[in-house]
């Protein structure tokens, strides 16, 4: 346990050879956040993804990346793959209930709708699906999604964003 208290959150843009780290939270967060709505086998078809360093570090270079920091050090990143489509939102599980989610998914909106998009879709796995639903995030469909072997579940959510003029 850290002498701070409330180690201070911050948000900054993926740095250049930061994959391999944020790789590692991807893999944490859905070993240990993930297993009360999916098998150990279809947690390893999905932190596969992970496992090719180069593809994995093009894939967040491609996308709008950012990543939130508690007391300097990485705890969890999110990115937008298109303007209206969040790509990644992971937090470290040492870091959950921490504000960290949150915070990723309030910039990530603020970025959507200061690019004009006028609503944010995600493809939420099961455990993060009352996370955007609490965020007003509206299911839209369920997807089968294959990862190598295995099928995983989740849900398309959306949620419109307030106009350019109203983005502080």
């Amino acid at each position: 346990m850290s002498a701070e208290a409330n180690p201070q959150l911050a948000l900054r843009p993926m740095l250049p050879g930061e994959a391999p780290l944020l790789a590692e939270i991807f893999r944490a967060s859905i070993m240990e956040l993930t297993q009360d709505e999916y098998e150990v086998e279809q947690q390893e078809a999905w932190i596969a993804d992970a496992n090719n360093e180069e593809a994995f570090a093009k894939t967040l270079a491609d996308h709008t990346t950012i990543v939130a920091t508690m007391g300097g050090s990485p705890v969890g990143f999110g990115s937008l793959e298109t303007d209206s489509k969040v790509g990644f939102l992971y937090v470290h599980p040492a870091a959950v209930e921490r504000g960290v989610g949150t915070l990723l998914a309030d910039a990530l909106e603020k970025i959507a709708a200061g690019r004009g998009a006028k609503s944010l879709s995600v493809d939420a796995s099961d455990s993060a699906f009352d996370f955007f639903n609490k965020r007003g995030y509206a299911a839209q469909q369920r997807n089968s999604v294959r990862r190598g072997d295995e099928w995983l579940s989740n849900t398309t959510m959306k949620k419109t964003l307030p106009g350019p003029e109203t983005v502080q």
